[in-house]
């Protein structure tokens, strides 16, 4: 029963951070645009099907960040992967030594807790900085399940190829190792890891990092939810323990909303007020989701027996498309726009 609480808290939580994460990756990177006086690049619908390439352009007015986010309290054996230390605990000194917070503000050490107040305002002053933030289960509170984001500038040190074996193996591609069917097998598998976070073979830094880790964590037990922004991708990535999603910002222009709102048996004003993050003329902006799941050829199989990696079929689908209410509207429900294939 209390593990069971815990989680309830945890996934209130996370949709608490999901809304948030929106607002800043998404929202916040469209007013940067707009403040440098430069055109948004909103996303193609091509470049959100499984196996799509991304064009390798980065923006530098989208936010980009890693956050990763544990339903328990990562054990410190596994510090030499996930690599949280003292020097880089969210205290007082260590904030201030790495310039992470402004200077004139002043510092309360309860703000670390998801249950405080000012908890994203901490967040908005650490996602800039390099690296991950890691947001876990306060360790040493035992009345009470707390969470709170302990440690900035989180590197994810794990190598790809272990990640690629892990996976693999669980899989049943291999039974032991990542090179017992020879080279080429091994760089297949490899390559088939990344389409299996829907990541492109070349993804950057932080995107390759996120899918480490989302990995790595899978030893744990317990769930953990990942949050990447990405450059390149001008979208919100997010992993968690039932699919993967991206979400971007779309262009609607009035014909289309008028559309939508008819279908969904909404006003246009109402569409307008509760979906649209921003106004381009007689156009409007919105938030896409694209929700994927693995096929057959990505989960473990039935019989448990080894199997032949066949690199051509596919390891992911699009499961769900949707139009977002606009972060902190909860009385709407998001709506179904299936356009990556019209």
């Amino acid at each position: 029963m209390q593990n069971r609480l815990r989680r309830s808290h945890y996934e209130v939580l996370r949709d608490e951070l999901d809304q948030y994460v929106l607002d800043y990756a998404l929202t916040g990177s469209y007013k940067a645009f707009k403040a440098a006086g430069v055109p948004y690049p909103f996303v193609e619908k091509r470049e959100l099907k499984p196996r799509a390439r991304i064009p390798q352009e980065e923006y530098g007015e989208q936010k980009a960040f890693l956050i990763l986010f544990v339903e328990d309290s990562v054990p410190s054996i596994y510090k030499k992967y996930i690599r949280f230390f003292d020097v880089n605990k969210t205290t007082k000194a260590n904030l201030f030594k790495n310039k992470a917070i402004p200077l004139s503000s002043h510092f309360d050490r309860n703000l670390k807790y998801f249950e405080s107040r000012k908890f994203f305002d901490l967040m908005e002053w650490l996602l800039p900085v390099d690296y991950a933030l890691l947001i876990q289960r306060e360790p040493a509170s035992k009345t009470r399940d707390r969470f709170s984001l302990s440690h900035f500038h989180v590197r994810v040190d794990w190598p790809i190829a272990d990640a690629a074996e892990d996976l693999a193996r669980r899989l049943r591609y291999i039974s032991k190792e990542l090179y017992e069917k020879g080279e080429s097998y091994a760089e297949d598998l490899q390559k088939k890891f990344f389409e299996y976070y829907s990541m492109p073979v070349m993804a950057g830094g932080r995107r390759t990092a996120a899918i480490v880790a989302a990995q790595f964590l899978r030893k744990l037990p317990c769930i953990s939810t990942i949050y990447a922004g990405s450059s390149e991708t001008r979208a919100t990535i997010r992993i968690s323990e039932k699919d993967i999603s991206k979400c971007i910002l779309m262009k609607l222009n009035a014909e289309e909303m008028e559309r939508i709102a008819q279908e969904n048996l909404l006003s246009l004003t109402t569409f307008k007020k509760n979906y649209l993050v921003a106004r381009e003329g007689n156009s409007g902006v919105a938030i896409f989701q694209a929700t994927y799941v693995h096929t057959s050829q990505a989960s473990p199989p039935e019989d448990g027996k080894l199997r032949e990696l066949k690199p051509d079929l596919h390891w992911l689908r699009v499961e769900s498309q949707h139009l977002l209410p606009r972060p902190g509207v909860f009385k709407f429900a998001p709506l179904p726009y299936p356009i990556i294939y019209s």
